[in-house]
């Protein structure tokens, strides 16, 4: 096997990309299947030696592997031997996880079922620092028609105007919608203010009859259904 795969010596004693190939991907550990992204390390240090660094930068409550969701590029560069390239290409495995997870999520996603919903949408929301809310818009057939980012405030404020949410309801020909939003702290349990929104969105949607079906609130792996947990029944 070529040397420059790994950079060092030391890479004769660490060879994922051949155990890869011998026992598969799910044989190597995280800090393997890097470095054969990295692919060459520098002097004096390996692939393996760099994936065990950028594994390090994660920080509580999202550490190892998940750590790549909120590294950035420049973090990334940081490191010795890590130059553009190779940040960019550890970027996008992070970016690429997500998508797979969406693209999986999505075949099972129906409008009526919190738990799809919150599925399609939570690698996409749980790592943001940041409040987001996003609009999903449905068709009459209960089929997602298209997402839409309304609001991104602060690390604990958002704001949601229901005029903003129901124009791009109709430009969308939604028969349905139901409104998104992380909590950053990883708790989804809904604030007063949640609820308020939550109420304002609801009698605007029966007004123009695009009823709210829902409002999911994403935490860290867990979520909150206005639905399943009774909530939409509030005042008015």
């Amino acid at each position: 096997m070529n040397q420059e795969l790994f950079g060092s010596a030391a890479a004769d004693q660490e060879k994922p990309y051949e155990r890869f190939l011998r026992f598969g991907p799910e044989s190597l550990t995280e800090r393997e299947l890097l470095a054969i992204i990295l692919r060459t390390g520098t002097r004096g240090e390996s692939a393996m030696d760099l994936a065990g660094k950028v594994l390090s930068l994660g920080r509580y409550p999202r550490e190892g592997i998940l750590g790549l969701m909120d590294i950035s590029v420049a973090d990334l560069m940081q490191i010795p031997g890590i130059g553009e390239v190779k940040a960019v290409k550890l970027k996008a495995i992070s970016e690429l996880s997500k998508r797979l997870h969406m693209a999986r999520a999505k075949s099972g996603l129906t409008c009526h079922d919190p738990a799809s919903v919150a599925s399609y949408f939570m690698e996409e929301l749980r790592h943001l620092p940041s409040e987001v809310v996003v609009l999903a818009c449905f068709d009459a057939k209960q089929q997602l028609i298209c997402t839409k980012q309304i609001s991104r405030g602060g690390v604990n404020f958002s704001f949601v105007s229901p005029r903003s949410v129901f124009l791009e309801a109709l430009r969308a020909q939604a028969v349905g919608i139901i409104l998104l939003h992380n909590h950053p702290s990883g708790d989804p349990t809904p604030s007063r203010q949640d609820r308020e929104i939550t109420q304002r969105l609801r009698k605007a949607g029966r007004e123009i009859d695009i009823p709210l079906l829902d409002h999911i609130i994403i935490g860290d792996n867990c979520y909150t259904s206005f639905l399943e947990s009774h909530l939409l029944e509030g005042e008015g």
